[in-house]
């Protein structure tokens, strides 16, 4: 031990936070940044570096001694910066819009600032506080029924992504689905979509445990502008009804990735209601549309369904990532996703005073995202947001007439 205590004492300490330090790096790195985005239309949007050309101009092994941010930002812009596609650029087209700004790039700063580990209420009463607000406002904005605020009956949780949303929310219908049923037969559960729904609904079923040929993606026509049909929805589960299976879920998209599709809620949950289906909307591109009045009637109907999804990431000047999730009934989240080991335990959970987000997600650790949401409503208010959702449109329209 005293051998061990002497090479200790003989060690320099090390702070990785050290405050004048931090401060001078800290400016360093914003300024590079502000550079970046300052040049981003330059760079050609698809990187042109052939594929392994990262490890064969990097060491082989981490560096033993400091090396100054200097040095290190020089590497970024010789060798990251060419293997990057620009997502931000103004002259990328690909799959969706990077919508980020200037508030959300702050509210991340403060999230990582703050390092909130945010998995229940004691553990940062704020995080917690504040995610439930913003998810109500952005509710209001929506002006979705209060089934689904915490202001009313329900509540809302911000997920990483849609994958994540559509995943607890099956885990939650499974559960409550086999509570009722007290087989435990998972091979009975179907589930329904159209074909044009995001691949990530099928990856998530199968992750759930839901068979691969108990998946419905009912085609879809051009003639219905490859929305889905409540009358094709209503033979397929009658058909498996009669077969002796259980509809378990329906997702309903809002927007399709493929076509931009818009299933008609209000029907398609009519269907589902009949059967005791568990209703998710996957409203992750065109939601944020609905906060503009002239497109809230796409929400119509939703006051029938189980649950709702939202990506702020990719119309509300949010990066990623960021998903708000809506249940109107969070116990059959809870119940499906709760864990309780000693080490969380405190008086404040078990009263039941206080949400614990923790048991609304699947795993454990949450950040502060909450902080950009809040950051980017109130630094451009509704009006601007609505204005935003308008402009795009608008340009939609004149590339159209093009």
């Amino acid at each position: 031990m005293g051998r061990i205590e002497s090479n200790l004492a003989n060690t320099p300490h090390f702070n990785p936070l050290n405050p004048r330090e931090f401060r001078k790096q800290a400016h360093e790195m914003v300024d590079f940044i502000a550079d970046y985005y300052q040049n981003i239309e330059s760079y050609p949007v698809l990187s042109q570096v052939q594929p392994g050309y990262l490890r064969a101009s990097l060491p082989q092994k981490a560096p033993s001694l400091p090396e100054s941010l200097e040095t290190i930002l020089e590497d970024v812009k010789n060798q990251i910066i060419p293997g990057m596609t620009h997502w931000l650029s103004p002259n990328f087209f690909a799959f969706f819009p990077s919508t980020f700004s200037t508030a959300g790039f702050l509210g991340e700063m403060l999230c990582t600032c703050f390092n909130s580990v945010g998995f229940n209420w004691i553990a940062s009463p704020a995080a917690t506080e504040l995610e439930m607000v913003v998810i109500d406002w952005l509710a209001d904005m929506l002006k979705l029924p209060k089934s689904f605020m915490f202001q009313g009956t329900g509540g809302g949780v911000i997920q990483n992504t849609t994958s994540e949303a559509i995943l607890v929310t099956l885990i939650a219908a499974r559960d409550k689905a086999l509570d009722v049923d007290g087989s435990g037969n998972l091979n009975k559960l179907v589930v329904y979509a159209s074909d044009q729904t995001h691949s990530t609904f099928a990856k998530a079923c199968k992750m759930v445990g839901i068979s691969p040929r108990n998946i419905r993606l009912i085609p879809t026509t051009i003639d219905a502008g490859f929305s889905l049909s409540p009358v094709q929805l209503k033979a397929a589960v009658e058909a498996d009804m009669a077969d002796g299976l259980v509809p378990l879920y329906l997702c309903v998209t809002l927007g399709t990735t493929s076509t931009t599709a818009v299933d008609p809620i209000e029907l398609l949950a009519g269907v589902a209601k009949e059967h005791g289906i568990w209703v998710h909307v996957d409203a992750a591109y065109a939601g944020s549309a609905c906060i503009c009045p002239e497109f809230r009637h796409h929400l119509n109907g939703v006051e029938r369904v189980d649950s709702l999804s939202l990506s702020p990431q990719k119309w509300l000047l949010s990066g990623l990532d960021c998903c708000c999730l809506w249940v109107k009934n969070p116990t059959a989240l809870v119940k499906a996703l709760s864990t309780n080991p000693e080490y969380l335990r405190n008086k404040q959970s078990e009263s039941d005073s206080v949400i614990d987000f923790k048991d609304w997600q699947v795993g454990t650790g949450r950040r502060f995202k909450s902080l950009r949401l809040w950051l980017i409503f109130r630094t451009y208010g509704v009006v601007n947001l609505q204005g935003h959702i308008r402009s795009d449109v608008g340009m939609a329209k004149r590339f159209e007439e093009f």
